[in-house]
């Protein structure tokens, strides 16, 4: 499950209005406003590309100026990455020694090969 906070801004004029369609939307649950139409709101979803599609409906709603993600937890992508990380790296026994200093830390520039 992927749970996110969203932060929706309009207009205070509009506030009233904008609340009262988020409130009856499925897409997100209400947290809490402010008098300068500030909203913060949560998505719950199965996945990132469901959450960004909820992401997307918010910021089509009339009356939002912007609509951003500004948390945002994947409990089960984690663990999934992490599975797939352990079973094709090997992790240097150093990294969970609780005695590690910063100073072995050696960084070659370069993370899996990727750049």
């Amino acid at each position: 499950m992927n749970i996110s906070s969203i932060v929706i801004s309009t207009q205070p004029i509009k506030l009233d209005e904008l609340l009262a369609e988020i409130k009856n939307s499925d897409l997100c649950e209400y947290q809490i406003h402010d008098e300068k139409g500030r909203i913060i709101v949560t998505i719950e979803a199965d996945n990132v590309e469901s959450e960004v599609e909820k992401l997307k409906k918010l910021q089509k709603m009339p009356n939002v100026i912007d609509a951003l993600m500004s948390f945002s937890y994947s409990e089960d992508e984690l663990e999934e990455k992490k599975d797939k990380l352990e079973a094709t790296t090997k992790i240097p026994d150093w990294l969970n020694n609780p005695d590690a200093e910063l100073k072995d830390i050696k960084y070659n520039g370069d993370l899996k090969g990727i750049y």
